[in-house]
């Protein structure tokens, strides 16, 4: 089988992806929301909720979060999918062109495929996803 076809690497990679993925979104979201991390602009602090960054923030937060439970992934990964796609192409795209390293852009192509990935294939192992997919068993006695 090999080390790079083991079926249980997979699957154990699959579920880090998402989870890494999610986690190192939500750190975006609490910058924008909560001004922890350094927050926004130069003296830190959050932006405003009624705001293209608060909605930002809110969906790389409580979107991150979701991602990282593995609950309802393939909506809102699709969701964050947009967002990404979103952002480059009015955040980045006027700074540099096409070109991401150009525009400082890749975060959000990075994001925005693995989103994609998340969308269309699942949030995978080790999610709430997956245990609610499981055929519940019944026991009579």
């Amino acid at each position: 089988m090999g080390f790079f076809h083991n079926p249980t690497l997979s699957r154990l990679t699959w579920a880090l992806l998402r989870i890494v993925t999610g986690l190192v979104f939500m750190v975006h979201g609490a910058q924008k929301l909560f001004g922890w991390f350094g927050g926004m602009g130069p003296n830190g602090g959050g932006v405003p909720l009624a705001s293209l960054f608060g909605l930002a923030g809110a969906l790389e937060f409580f979107g991150g979060l979701l991602i990282v439970l593995g609950l309802f992934t393939r909506p809102v990964a699709f969701i964050l999918a947009g967002e990404m796609a979103y952002a480059f192409w009015t955040m980045h795209f006027p700074n540099g062109g096409i070109n991401p390293v150009a525009n400082h852009g890749e975060p959000a192509v990075l994001y925005c495929f693995v989103y994609l990935f998340l969308a269309f294939n699942g949030a995978g192992p080790f999610s709430v996803d997956e245990a609610r997919a499981r055929p519940r068993v019944v026991t009579t006695g």
